[in-house]
């Protein structure tokens, strides 16, 4: 065997091994968290081909909100991009299938496609928007499907670090900025009170200290405005999860790290926040942080795990929230995984 042959085998070995652990169905957490509602009957994965699939409390007027929706629904990580990658050359940051979405874009043509059908309160999609910070062909189109959606549907978009970049800059932050509009913001609807954060910002603040800590500031002042005002339902919409299964599950890649984890969830349990909603992970997971959950919804786009490609409906009543994961993939025979059961936040 020559030396360049021997080059590429470990290569190859090298590439097949890295993908095998980035594609790891799940994290070892330290700790165990458990729901503080009653565990649901249902197990099985809900798929949405038509609106006879749905649940009956979709349809059911009496948790209406002044005749309004009482649902929205929440997307993730439509990536446009991602899918004509092998993960390691996604990984390696390559380069050539950039222009080639079609997959994606098909994906994210049919949650919309639902989402007019449904008529939510709202739709919002919790990042990684695109795969590639920047792309002009991906971002377009990003803006033609999403522009697809009923205009009478607010529409919410949340940065990730395929938007912004894994620890952003001031040039990626004007880049998104333009293109999409403000990395943190509030609305009120639905029954909720949204704030929204770059959680990259967050997690890795380096090349932009100013833009995290004015974020921080900004955030401690929108909660104490949700609190002043009564609000029954304060959730924050992110990219990012602070933790996947516990609040002090060990650091890696899909949650924030532990320091500033702290720092932020000490804010919400004072302010009174519900529930975290994020993506990132390409998987479902749901955790607790005594009545705060965390809820990390699967991909819009390509999974990267055991569960298939889809999104979240929540509930909204009067004191309680619920939800459930929807596949988009009607041929999936994959295993409904624990995250995929309908839950409620707390009664």
């Amino acid at each position: 065997m020559s030396r360049i042959q021997v080059i590429r085998l470990i290569v190859a070995t090298g590439l097949i091994t890295f993908s095998a652990l980035a594609c790891a169905s799940a994290p070892t957490s330290t700790s165990t968290s458990t729901s503080p509602a009653e565990t649901p009957a249902e197990t099985a994965t809900r798929f949405v081909p038509s609106l006879e699939e749905l649940p009956g409390w979709l349809d059911d007027p009496s948790h209406s909100t002044d005749g309004q929706p009482n649902y929205f629904i929440q997307m993730a990580d439509t990536q446009l991009g991602m899918s004509e990658y092998w993960l390691p050359f996604l990984l390696l940051r390559a380069t050539w299938h950039d222009d080639q979405f079609e997959k994606d874009a098909r994906l994210f043509e049919a949650a919309v496609r639902h989402a007019n059908e449904l008529k939510p309160a709202f739709v919002i999609v919790c990042g990684d928007l695109v795969n590639r910070v920047g792309h002009a062909g991906q971002i377009a189109e990003f803006k033609r499907i999403a522009a697809t959606l009923d205009p009478t549907i607010p529409f919410h978009v949340v940065a990730g670090n395929h938007d912004v970049g894994n620890t952003p800059s001031q040039a990626t932050l004007r880049a998104y900025r333009a293109a999409f509009g403000p990395d943190h913001y509030s609305f009120q609807e639905g029954g909720v009170y949204g704030i929204v954060l770059n959680s990259q910002l967050i997690d890795a603040p380096e090349k932009a200290p100013g833009e995290a800590e004015q974020q921080l500031a900004w955030l401690r002042l929108e909660l104490q405005e949700a609190r002043a005002a009564g609000t029954k339902h304060i959730i924050i919409f992110q990219h990012q999860s602070f933790f996947l299964e516990a609040p002090d599950e060990d650091d890696e890649y899909f949650n924030i790290e532990s320091g500033a984890r702290s720092v932020y969830l000490a804010l919400f349990r004072q302010a009174g926040v519900e529930a975290v909603l994020a993506g990132h992970y390409h998987r479902n997971a749901l955790g607790v942080d005594g009545a705060l959950q965390m809820i990390t919804t699967g991909p819009v786009g390509r999974p990267m795990g055991d569960d298939p490609s889809g999104f979240r409906i929540f509930e909204v009543r009067e004191d309680s929230i619920r939800h459930e994961y929807f596949s988009l993939d009607t041929r999936s025979e994959r295993p409904a995984s624990e995250a995929h059961r309908p839950a409620t936040i707390f009664e």
